[in-house]
């Protein structure tokens, strides 16, 4: 899945493929699950007679392999943006007052290691080999006579992390819902702790339905009896739709004292982990919730001179947050004098609406496309044809390849410019692990970047 910074065929890289080779084997063992014939892999597809059933796969799965998630205080947080940042608040609140916390994220970025963590370090890769190793009869079995089939690729990450959180003794899970809520496979969870929504956009339009409405409904399947709950989602609408769920269900509705309309998008997010750490205990102070956490792609600063920012924006929300990020940072740190945009988008996202949020902002515009098995990108020519609105057509570039692109990027610009890496996780993670290749992910366990050690690796081959 990652791209390395030059060095891919070097003895070191041989050593280190070796040495994680377990690794390896479950991963290509997970990433070739998706080709079992007669059964829905794809969670939450709304074409399904019976959406139920995969609520009822997960839970078949887990009880066969005796019950990982029972006995955790949940968290569990969904909406269309900011749940990562929501939950990896969160979490490493509750790390820093001393609480043993797993933290369950999705998508990741370079390494699928990155979707586990307890504490401040992702789960061991080799561990993750053994859990899935673990698992292998059990899916055989629910392949061969479970009554929903084979779970999905998403459905056994999760068990393993919850198989990983069991081993590690945590009193704490926070589970970023994957996709909606209502049939997410992180919903299996009966009893949290406190539920939560960010907020409601139009993201998942074929999967989750066509309205906010409907999109609202759908995520407001988290909410459980004897829960908590807490949104900073501002719709009257909206926020009535959740309300009548606690009802119905008998959970408890806080409001976030002190949420006006003119919070920006982090201030949003940190009001929200702060509330609920303030309601559990951990801090007296809203304000003294962590916000020193490490999400990578998530308007990420990679490099200065010319100013490199990666964002995983891939839908019409998260590319406003990336719009006012770009605005603020212009504003308050650095006044660059050009934006050259790298772009990638799929097909399923309302890519249109995406770029008119984001074509204003930028000078030049490098449309390409990500590499990944399964997914449908737009054509880079289509891209630009759209962007022909917004700038002229010298400033508009086509490349197939994104690694091509961005080094094309680098050499055009000036180190007084900044590069934007937008519209999708699938090309932050390519070109991200050129600054954090998987091997520095595996072996430190963690996504921070290290010039130092790339080029050690580069220098001892």
């Amino acid at each position: 899945m990652s791209r390395q910074l030059g060095y891919s065929c070097t003895m070191n890289q041989r050593n280190y493929k070796k040495k994680y080779s377990k690794y390896y084997a479950a991963i290509k063992y997970l990433e070739g699950l998706n080709n079992f014939a007669g059964t829905y892999q794809k969670t939450n597809l709304r074409a399904h007679p019976n959406p139920e059933m995969y609520i009822e796969r997960m839970q078949d799965f887990l009880d066969l392999i005796g019950n990982p998630e029972e006995d955790f205080k949940y968290i569990h947080i969904t909406g269309t943006a900011g749940k990562g940042s929501v939950s990896s608040m969160i979490h490493e609140t509750l790390v820093n007052h001393g609480k043993k916390s797993g933290l369950f994220t999705s998508p990741f970025v370079v390494s699928t290691i990155e979707k586990i963590r307890v504490g401040k370090k992702y789960i061991d890769p080799n561990i993750f080999a053994n859990i899935t190793e673990f698992l292998k009869p059990y899916i055989k079995t629910m392949a061969s006579s479970g009554r929903h089939g084979a779970p999905s690729y998403f459905e056994i990450i999760f068990a393993i992390a919850l198989t990983y959180f069991k081993q590690q003794n945590c009193e704490y899970a926070v589970l970023e819902v994957g996709l909606g809520g209502r049939y997410d496979a992180t919903n299996i969870i009966k009893k949290p702790l406190i539920s939560a929504i960010t907020n409601i956009g139009l993201d998942h339009t074929q999967i989750l339905g066509n309205t906010t409405k409907k999109i609202a409904y759908d995520k407001s399947g988290i909410i459980k009896n004897g829960s908590t709950f807490f949104t900073t989602e501002n719709n009257p609408e909206l926020v009535s739709i959740f309300k009548k769920e606690c009802k119905n269900i008998g959970a408890k509705f806080i409001e976030c004292k002190g949420y006006t309309k003119k919070l920006d998008y982090e201030q949003k997010n940190k009001l929200l982990a702060g509330s609920i750490c303030k309601h559990i205990g951990l801090i007296k102070n809203i304000e003294d919730v962590s916000t020193a956490t490490h999400l990578p792609a998530r308007f990420e600063i990679v490099q200065n001179k010319p100013l490199i920012i990666i964002d995983g924006a891939h839908n019409v929300s998260k590319i406003k947050s990336t719009v006012y990020n770009l605005k603020k940072y212009r504003s308050e740190k650095s006044k660059y004098k050009k934006l050259h945009l790298i772009i990638a988008i799929s097909r399923d996202k309302d890519w249109k609406t995406m770029l008119k949020a984001i074509l204003p902002n930028v000078d030049t515009v490098y449309a390409t496309r990500f590499s990944y098995t399964g997914r449908s990108c737009v054509d880079p020519v289509e891209i630009l044809n759209f962007s022909k609105k917004y700038l002229p057509a010298k400033s508009l570039k086509p490349y197939q390849d994104s690694i091509q692109a961005f080094e094309k990027v680098k050499r055009s610009s000036s180190t007084n410019d900044a590069i934007l890496v937008t519209g999708s996780f699938y090309l932050a993670g390519e070109i991200r692990a050129l600054y954090c290749p998987e091997e520095q992910i595996l072996e430190q366990r963690n996504s921070k970047i290290n010039a130092q050690f790339v080029q050690q690796k580069k220098s001892n081959p």
